[in-house]
């Protein structure tokens, strides 16, 4: 992934974010969207939660004010990558191979995630059996039939 560093965007009423030691902060130029609750098991290892909440932003509209070198990366998936901070281990994002013009983050990084709210859960057919969702929002068992870069009516990514 290009790092977009702050020096070279408009971040006027940017949101802002990091992770838990403080080594790696970002900044998006847009308001996160497509907010939502994954129960995947790796997000669950990943998060080391029961769920994992997530926004999109556009990939452009995601940049760096520090360490930018400290993100490191994995494969997660056969159609996704996660970045995380080097330093402490903090999951910062996942870019996912079907969609490649955007950048799905963990609201949690958020300086105020308060800000954007989940609307939906996904992967629910995975969720742990102990932390049942207690909210109204609607639960698809893999991806939602509408899923940006996927077939119409398709839950699977390409490949699966």
């Amino acid at each position: 992934m290009p790092t977009i560093e702050a020096e070279s965007r408009d971040w006027t009423g940017a949101w802002t974010g990091g992770c838990a030691c403080g080594a790696v902060r970002y900044r998006l130029s847009s308001t996160p969207f497509d907010a939502g609750w994954c129960h995947c098991r790796i997000c669950q290892l990943n998060s080391g939660s029961p769920a994992m909440a997530f926004a999109t932003v556009p990939v452009e509209d995601w940049g760096y004010e520090q360490g930018s070198d400290l993100v490191g990366t994995f494969k997660s998936s056969n159609f996704g990558h996660r970045g995380f901070c080097t330093r402490c281990g903090t999951p910062l994002f996942m870019r996912v191979d079907h969609q490649a013009e955007t950048l799905d983050f963990s609201i949690a990084t958020l300086d105020e995630p308060d800000r954007v709210a989940p609307g939906f859960h996904i992967f629910y057919e995975e969720h742990i059996g102990w932390a049942a969702a207690c909210d109204a929002l609607p639960r698809y068992d893999r991806f939602r039939p509408d899923t940006r870069g996927l077939e119409p009516g398709r839950t699977e990514p390409p490949g699966e």
